[in-house]
Parts: C-alpha cells; sequence; structure tokens
C-alpha cells in the first residue's frame, strides 16, 4: 500500500490517479474538509483507499506503516508543513521505506513591489511597516502569529479564510470582527483578488509562494494593478531523498519501487 500525505488539491490529484492506476492507497489529511474531498475519490479508481485524519507523529506514523503494511511514501502536503515532511522523512528512515517529496513549482515573481522574508516575525514588522490595513492570505493556521504580534497592534488585519465552521471559530477565538474575516474558497482570479483588495482598503498583501495552483499569480497581478506592495514568505527548503515536480514523475517513481 502506498501512503499519500495529502490536504492539498495535487494531493487529492495524487491519490486519484495511483487509485485510478490500481494501487491501493492510504491518503493522510488534515482537516474534517479534507477528509469529505477524498472520500469522494474512494470508487474513482481501481485501488482501494483508505483514509487517516488523525495527526501522526513519527511513532504514530511507524505504527501506521505497519498496520497497514505501507510500502511507499509520497508526500504531497503543503509546502510550507515542514514539520509534517521532516517527521514523514524521520519515520521513513527508521521504517527503511522509500520516500518521495511531491512539490509544485513555485510561481516565477516578476512583480517589482515584491518583499521577501523567511519568517512570520519577519512578515509581520514588514507589514506594520507598509501600512495600516493587512491583507492576509496565507491560511488560518498560523493566523494567531499576526493577530498577536506586537508589531502589528495598531493595525487592522483581514484574514483570508476557508469557510469551515472551525475556520471561523478560531477566528471569532483571536478576537476578529466579521469585517475582518474573508470566508472565502479558493483559488480567487485577478479580478476578484483586486475587488477584494479595494473592498477592504488593503494597504499591504500577505502571501506564500505557493504556486500557481494555490492562485499566487493573481494575488501578484491584482496587486499589481492597485501598485499594493506585496509580503511573500518564502518557501522552507529540507533536504529531500527524493523530489518530483511533476505527477508523472511520483508514478514513474513508484512504479520503479514496484518492479524493483
Amino acid at each position: 500500500m502506498i501512503f499519500v500525505a495529502s490536504g492539498t488539491q495535487d494531493g487529492r490529484e495524487l491519490v486519484r490517479r495511483l487509485c485510478a492506476a490500481g494501487h491501493d492507497v492510504a491518503a493522510s489529511v488534515v482537516s474534517s474538509y479534507g477528509e469529505q474531498l477524498l472520500a469522494a475519490q474512494r470508487t474513482a479508481g481501481g485501488g482501494n483507499l483508505i483514509i487517516n485524519d488523525t495527526p501522526l507523529d513519527e511513532d504514530g506514523l511507524l505504527d501506521f506503516f505497519k498496520e497497514h503494511d505501507i510500502r511507499i511514501f509520497v508526500d504531497a502536503t503543503h509546502p510550507y508543513a515542514v514539520n509534517v515532511s521532516r517527521n514523514a522523512m524521520a519515520a521513513c528512515t527508521a521504517a527503511g521505506l522509500p520516500y518521495i517529496r511531491y512539490e509544485r513549482d513555485v510561481t516565477d515573481i516578476s512583480y517589482e513591489n515584491v518583499h521577501l522574508v523567511h519568517s512570520y516575525e519577519e512578515a509581520c514588522e514588514t507589514a506594520a511597516c507598509l501600512g495600516k490595513t493587512v491583507f492576509l492570505t496565507t491560511g488560518s493556521r498560523n493566523l494567531e502569529r499576526f493577530v498577536k504580534a506586537p508589531t502589528l497592534k495598531d493595525r487592522t488585519i483581514i484574514a483570508r479564510v476557508l469557510p469551515t465552521a472551525e475556520v471561523i471559530a478560531l477566528c471569532e477565538d483571536l478576537g476578529l470582527t466579521p469585517a475582518q474575516i474573508v470566508a472565502m474558497q479558493g483559488p480567487f482570479s485577478r479580478e476578484l483578488n483586486r475587488s477584494m483588495y479595494e473592498k477592504y482598503g488593503a494597504d499591504v498583501i500577505v502571501t506564500k509562494n505557493s504556486g500557481m495552483v494555490g492562485g499566487t499569480d493573481e494575488k501578484f497581478q491584482a496587486a499589481e494593478d492597485l501598485g499594493l506592495p506585496v509580503i511573500v514568505i518564502d518557501r522552507p527548503v529540507l533536504d529531500y531523498p527524493n523530489l518530483a515536480h511533476t505527477f508523472e514523475e511520483v508514478r514513474e517513481f513508484v512504479d520503479s519501487i514496484k518492479e524493483s
């Protein structure tokens, strides 16, 4: 059985393709919404699909590998989920399992008014210097870092997040008002991004370089239309034993392991 650490659109597509090719797949997700999306693929192909929605640390992964006879690990988590990838690589090394990382290509940043930073703290400090209203497109998992950042204490934060009950509850628990929450599912077009920036009076945009699948290009284009600065939190860099940038490369890796 192949373990796919999913949680992204790319991961779900990899699961679909592997199942369609007849492989048995165990897919791991990080939210109930991700589980719903994957569950729709149970009958989409020839291979069996089981879904794990329980967070797994290194020991948890090792136990899961044994229980489900995992033979290959495909890491298709979000490009910024470094702790998950580190745990996965450590578990695969301990279990002697082949590991491959699928990572979408980054967006080529040609917009001149971009401020590249390497941490959330640096993003907060830079945003505080660039305007009064900070429009976040970084999701909900690190929202607390911005809301509680001393440098942003006197700034207005607008958070664009997924429209799920748990995410909205998180925003409310952090003290965000309805006027500060944009609960919508992306990706968003250039025009819609621009309309949102204008509606909420954004002075600066904060994002990650999540690639075309994550709608990064359209965020830049909309900001450029309005002359707004964009803070980009750079991707962390890990030393992966095997790295793929296309679905075909993942399939070839899986096939090579199956044949050996």
